[in-house]
């Protein structure tokens, strides 16, 4: 396995810059879960003490003058103050677990909104997608990354509290004397024995959790592991829940390699796995260690309050007081310890969400405003366009020069992987030429505002994807719609006759994956609410990416003839690698290896026996149904 390079050690500095954003982040998109899940922190750090000190004063009457005055009042003191403070802590407690249901939601919507605000480039680059698939898999492994900088921290803030508050109901275990009467017990009071204790308490609170810290930190040593297997598990327990690969699954028996894996024992997590060797090893005993030493330390705070007890320094209230203060204060400092542990051990994978989150946009936005012509006027240039992929040395596209008429039908015809796809992605700027510009109505295009421009393009795409909700939706592309026209759109398409028949209409569900009463629909329907949807935007420029690529020649002539009528004054742009779809088109353009080699209408490139076009028709045409004459 390939050794994993040693990180630098991150500063606290950093650690604590890092949680404030992250924390940061959830405020912006959730203010009221950060408010409520601070009031826990503090209710739950401080009310203990409540307790502590009134039981305390109850005993210590009880054992001492014993005034019925004094002790109605601290009974009636304790009752009330369990009521009042069993009844806010119900109320947060509902208002924590609402917020909890939406953490999440609320993690998964800062990605989302991340991936939808990035650059098409950045999109389109599968080790954005790596990134954020190994921020999910730590979240999913051990709530690595933004949950460990929300309840560590604040618990981090409770130890803190939770000491402040101990220590002010400690402080007088030290400061009462053993009566001189006490014999050899007045040793208590010497100076550097109560010097002597504090060290020994100290040491031993920081020694557990700086133990169950060390144990715990083979899990982020060894986390590029324990992802690469948390990645292969999710990917073979889902196998048997998709139903895409079912057929394949039954046919070919791959079973068997999901039952291969979880049988597995050296599998990472299993009983003969790596991290069964550290838990039977050093990590086992690390935290086994840890334990060890959190009862040696409540025996040595018995040992000590009871010894001063005995000698007389206070009565027994007070030891009910000084056991309960000083066990919490020592909890507090060893959560204090153990989070500043996992808070450490949660820094690189609070780094990784940020390397996602500060990936940049570096397309020009553009600042002038795409003029809104009612008579469509518009035209694009291609000029001298070149093209390649970003980290990659192979053009796509070479000196592409096209023009496109305002209302006129165009055809991009080409063998698989002549660059056609990519001819639409510059067009639509999804990305930027390499070299050369693209023109919308003699300007370069990168100075129009990039948003502005891009809904000047309707673009039904050839991996083109439905959403599984309610169909005036899905064509709408929101939730709010003219119904009217949506309903318009289906009937130019060709939805129509499926559409009356839907129970509920435009508010039907698509699939199953929400509700039972979802409709599956064919590959045909499906086109023809994408091709719908298209419509419903009402751009100047109407694309069609090969959507049909899946359907036989003749549903894809049927389809892009009938799409030929709706397209009206738009002007319409077909691309397609079966030549028959695409006869009635103004022009024709033929790419080949990333570059236009001819261009013309349909006769006028098939009277060129030595084209590509004629190559290309006549390959094809044992697929028609009407043979071809010239």
């Amino acid at each position: 396995m390939k050794k994993v390079q040693v990180e630098k050690r991150v500063t606290w500095a950093e650690i604590f810059k890092d949680i404030t954003r992250a924390r940061a982040l959830i405020h912006k998109y959730r203010p009221q879960m950060v408010l409520i899940r601070w009031l826990r922190v503090i209710f739950d750090a401080l009310t203990p003490y409540v307790g502590i000190y009134l039981s305390a004063q109850l005993i210590d009457e009880l054992t001492g003058a014993r005034d019925p005055d004094r002790l109605k009042i601290l009974i009636w003191s304790i009752l009330l103050s369990a009521a009042v403070i069993a009844v806010v802590s119900v109320l947060l407690n509902r208002w924590l677990l609402k917020s909890a249901d939406y953490l999440w939601h609320t993690i998964q919507w800062i990605y989302g909104d991340k991936m939808l605000r990035m650059d098409y480039t950045d999109i389109d680059d599968t080790s954005r997608h790596e990134l954020l698939e190994k921020i999910n898999q730590n979240q999913t492994t051990g709530g690595w990354g933004i949950y460990h900088a929300l309840y560590p921290f604040e618990n981090l803030v409770s130890a803190l509290l939770q000491i402040l508050g101990g220590a002010v109901l400690t402080v007088t275990l030290f400061t009462s004397r053993v009566p001189d009467s006490a014999g050899s017990l007045t040793a208590l009071n010497h100076p550097l024995f109560i010097l002597l204790i504090v060290i020994i308490m100290l040491f031993i609170t920081w020694l557990a959790p700086a133990l169950s810290n060390r144990a715990g930190s083979y899990w982020v040593k060894n986390r590029h592991q324990h992802l690469m297997a948390n990645r292969l598990s999710s990917c073979y327990f889902k196998l048997a829940s998709q139903k895409e690969l079912a057929t394949d699954i039954r046919m070919y028996r791959q079973d068997t390699i999901y039952s291969k894996y979880v049988r597995d024992k050296k599998g990472t997590f299993f009983s003969k796995g790596e991290f069964a060797k550290y838990a039977q090893g050093s990590m086992g005993f690390l935290s086994s260690a840890s334990a060890t030493v959190s009862i040696i330390f409540t025996g040595v705070v018995y040992v000590f309050v009871c010894l001063k007890a005995w000698g007389g320094a206070f009565g027994i209230g007070s030891v009910t007081q000084y056991i309960a203060a000083i066990t919490a204060v020592s909890g507090g400092m060893a959560t204090l310890i153990s989070t500043m542990g996992k808070l450490r051990n949660n820094a690189p994978f609070l780094k990784l969400i940020f390397e996602f989150l500060d990936i940049p946009n570096n397309m020009y936005q553009g600042s002038l405003t795409v003029e809104k012509r009612r008579d469509r006027d518009y035209e694009v240039e291609f000029r001298d366009v070149s093209f390649k992929y970003p980290g990659s040395e192979q053009y796509v596209l070479r000196h592409v020069n096209m023009k496109f008429k305002v209302g006129s039908r165009l055809a991009v015809v080409g063998m698989n992987g002549s660059g056609k796809t990519t001819f639409i992605k510059l067009l639509c700027r999804l990305y930027d030429p390499t070299e050369g510009i693209i023109l919308l109505n003699g300007i370069d295009i990168r100075k129009y505002n990039y948003l502005d421009y891009m809904m000047i393009f309707s673009v039904v795409f050839q991996d083109f994807r439905l959403f599984a909700l309610k169909l005036g939706e899905n064509v709408a592309s929101g939730r709010d719609y003219d119904p009217d026209l949506v309903t318009e759109c289906l009937i130019k398409a060709g939805f129509g006759d499926r559409l009356k028949a839907l129970p509920d209409g435009l508010e039907t569900y698509l699939y199953k994956d929400y509700t039972p009463e979802g409709i599956d629909i064919s590959g045909g329907e499906a086109q023809k609410i994408a091709i719908a949807r298209a419509l419903y935007k009402d751009a100047p420029f109407i694309i069609l990416d090969e959507p049909t690529a899946a359907l036989d020649p003749i549903a894809e002539a049927e389809i892009y003839s009938k799409f030929n009528d709706i397209a009206g004054d738009k002007t319409a742009i077909y691309i397609s690698h079966r030549l028959s779809s695409c006869k009635f088109c103004d022009e024709i353009a033929v790419f080949h290896e990333g570059q236009v080699i001819q261009k013309g209408s349909h006769s006028e490139l098939l009277a060129d026996e030595s084209g590509k076009y004629f190559e290309l028709w006549n390959a094809q045409a044992q697929y028609y149904t009407e043979k071809e004459t010239t």
